[in-house]
């Protein structure tokens, strides 16, 4: 039996709609249907109720349900196994957007010249939340994150934790738009055109809750454009056709040489918590640990072992 197939039917009763249960498994609502046939006809019976306006399962659909959500958390608990396998040979390292540009191509070089013959290096973009939670389930063995109290409550109890120096986030624009790098207000920024990532992006979150806390809103600027790809955003920006608001260290480049103006504003926090996490119950390998000491090293100015 294909797990898909029960993955199916529990997104369809989760959603009530063939359709929403499609577009959350990026299927066709049609192949959903095919879907849920084959298992009515494996089974014999019929598994959902269509008779209202919202798909609900029949007596025999909550059984299969039941039993398909055991299933499915038995293929999880053997995918996590495995990676653990994967995960002592080499290395499993996740980390966000904003320190995977910055700064992680010049960890990586150290790495790899300390640790030339090192195979199996996997590296992983996400935000925080995602990170902790794959930290939890040993789907990595190290990460790095930035974080604001504002933004995210985390539990470190079960980590190793080191406090890395702070990320410093600025709101950037081109020359062109001729907005003055010393006494800006939020005010003027608001006349300009917002380059942004999804709401529940690490940034997103960090520029919502000082806006909040400053007694503003995310729609007082001109327009708010969401774009998932944060070199699109920095080349929207370098054209004059917006502000945004990011990591320093992803733009410094740019800044340092005059093609982007840096804005700091007064009332805004501009500094969120950089954090090295490994989970305390698994022993890192030689490769990990390498790669640990070189992200350390490479923040000995401002690194201490903390719990965070």
């Amino acid at each position: 039996m294909n797990s898909l197939y029960l993955k199916t039917l529990v997104e369809t009763v989760a959603t009530g709609s063939l359709s929403k249960a499609a577009d959350n498994l990026f299927i066709t609502p049609s192949a959903a249907s095919r879907r849920i046939k084959y298992l009515e006809d494996h089974y014999g019976y019929s598994l959902l109720d269509r008779s209202g306006p919202l798909l609900v399962p029949t007596e025999a659909g909550k059984w299969v349900i039941d039993k398909a959500l055991n299933l499915l958390e038995i293929e999880n608990d053997l995918l996590i196994g495995l990676k653990g396998i994967e995960r002592m040979g080499g290395v499993l390292f996740c980390c966000t957007n904003s320190f995977g540009i910055a700064h992680l191509p010049r960890v990586l070089e150290v790495f790899m010249h300390d640790n030339p013959d090192t195979t199996n290096l996997k590296f992983y973009f996400d935000q925080p939340d995602n990170i902790v939670k794959g930290l939890r389930k040993n789907v990595y063995n190290l990460a790095v994150f930035e974080h604001c109290i504002h933004c995210e409550c985390f539990s470190f109890d079960e980590f190793t934790t080191y406090r890395l120096s702070d990320d410093e986030v600025v709101f950037i624009s081109s020359p062109d738009l001729g907005i003055n790098s010393a006494n800006t207000t939020m005010d003027v920024l608001f006349k300009h055109t917002l380059y942004g990532q999804n709401e529940s992006a690490c940034a997103s979150k960090f520029l919502a809750s000082n806006l909040k806390s400053m007694g503003r809103r995310l729609d007082e600027f001109k327009n708010v454009i969401v774009v998932d790809d944060l070199h699109l955003i920095i080349n929207s920006v370098l054209t004059g056709n917006g502000i945004a608001c990011i990591s320093k260290g992803v733009v410094e480049k740019h800044i340092n040489a005059g093609r982007l103006v840096q804005h700091h504003v007064e009332g805004f926090t501009h500094a969120r918590k950089r954090t090295l996490a490994t989970n305390q119950s698994k022993s890192l390998n030689l490769a990990t640990g390498s790669l640990k000491g070189c992200i350390i090293s490479y923040f000995s100015e401002t690194v201490e072992a903390v719990k965070c």
